[in-house]
């Protein structure tokens, strides 16, 4: 059994969950603030360039939840992909990760979207393993703040070996999906990393180190 770790946005789905979850917000009449949508793809731009700091973005992601119990998000998150990120994941990912749960592989999502979104994707293609941004609670429901390690860029490698120290699981033979260069600490850290739908930085570093390159059809 082999350990098999994949990215989200833009790996295994074509869009990027937090946004699209932003609109879906404003679509459900949650969101006040009339340049909400602005300020998201302000925080949202830096991502490329490497100098997105996470903690700014969720505050700006929760506050249409605030005073929403956790299960309103809960069921808020399940309606998003039924009706709306459901629709963008990518049939060859569904069916990398179908093989892989078959043959017995350990699978597990690590993203840098706020665990309740990405728990509700994982949902959807059969995977229960997930390490996720997770969010301090405040009374019955979420409150604006990042709890521990974010996982994002290095801490996606901190959180994964935490989790792998708590399974009681090793890195031997693992592979890392990605597309963004924000994930090199775990690509460089996993034993096959796989450029997957790469951004250009990632893909010019992937084909100098010789990495296996996927593109995915939308």
């Amino acid at each position: 059994m082999g350990l098999k770790v994949f990215d989200l946005d833009g790996t295994l789905i074509h869009c990027d969950s937090s946004s699209q979850f932003c609109h879906f917000c404003v679509s459900k009449g949650l969101v006040k603030d009339p340049d909400y949508l602005t300020k998201e793809r302000e925080v949202m731009n830096s991502y490329s360039a490497q100098k997105m700091q996470i903690e700014d973005y969720i505050k700006i992601q929760l506050e249409p939840l605030l005073g929403l119990s956790k299960e309103q998000v809960a069921q808020l998150s399940d309606e998003f992909v039924e009706t709306q990120a459901g629709q963008y994941i990518y049939q060859q990912g569904r069916e990398i990760i179908k093989s892989y749960l078959e043959a017995g592989d350990r699978v597990v999502i690590v993203s840098a979207t706020a665990e309740f979104i990405v728990k509700a994707v994982a949902k959807s293609l059969g995977v229960e393993d997930v390490i996720a941004i997770q969010i301090e609670e405040d009374g019955v429901g979420y409150s604006d703040r990042v709890k521990g390690t974010p996982s994002y860029r290095e801490g996606k490698v901190t959180r994964l070996k935490a989790w792998l120290a708590q399974e009681q699981l090793s890195l031997d033979q693992s592979y890392f999906y990605s597309d963004s260069i924000n994930d090199l600490p775990l690509l460089e850290l996993v034993d096959h990393p796989v450029a997957t739908n790469p951004d250009a930085k990632l893909k010019a570093l992937a084909e100098g180190e010789g990495w296996e390159i996927l593109e995915f059809s939308k």
